[in-house]
């Protein structure tokens, strides 16, 4: 497998990735380099590990997770999405309430895992293909750091100059990356 197509690869897995920061960037309005680092390093690191996950567990749980992970996904990005959809109809000023960062605890992991589950079938279709997986999931998971910064700093924009509306449409990206995910797995099958 080339670079160029390895690099292509990395950047289409990096998209869920990137739309979840954006979200991320409009609920948090002012990330500071911790919510870059958070973001970007948990990100990168579950984009790196997963393919390798998937590599090496290939055949052996192949049949559990093809059956499975889009409903998992689904449901992990759905909940998320419907409580940023809840609170931002909820009438408080974000500025005078204590707000849930997106980029801490439990929040962070379930989104982290669940834009990365495609991750985990590409390490094995690797397998499949008999392609060393190291290398490529290094490029994965830089290309996804490099992607969950620039779409941390993209939501903040969008979300400085709409307001409440960023955050509602923040909610309903996650919503649909899920659906998405879903539909195209029940589509390949």
């Amino acid at each position: 497998m080339t670079l160029i197509t390895v690099i292509g690869v990395a950047f289409s897995l990096a998209m869920d990735a990137f739309s979840v920061c954006v979200a991320g960037g409009v609920k948090i309005k002012h990330p500071t380099f911790r919510h870059y680092f958070r973001f970007s390093w948990h990100f990168g690191l579950f984009q790196f590990l997963m393919p390798i996950l998937g590599y090496y567990l290939g055949v052996l749980v192949e049949d559990i997770i093809r059956d499975y992970d889009h409903w998992i996904a689904l449901v992990i990005l759905s909940i998320i999405g419907g409580k940023m959809l809840w609170e931002s109809f909820s009438g408080r000023d974000d500025d005078q309430c204590d707000v849930k960062d997106p980029s801490r605890g439990w929040t962070l992991v379930l989104l982290s895992l669940a834009t990365s589950i495609d991750a985990a079938a590409v390490g094995l279709s690797f397998a499949a293909l008999n392609i060393p997986i190291f290398g490529p999931a290094v490029i994965i998971g830089a290309v996804c750091i490099f992607c969950s910064a620039a779409g941390l700093y993209l939501g903040k924009k969008i979300g400085l100059v709409i307001g409440k509306w960023a955050e509602r449409f923040g909610g309903l990206v996650l919503i649909m990356i899920g659906v998405k995910i879903c539909l195209e797995h029940c589509l390949l099958q």
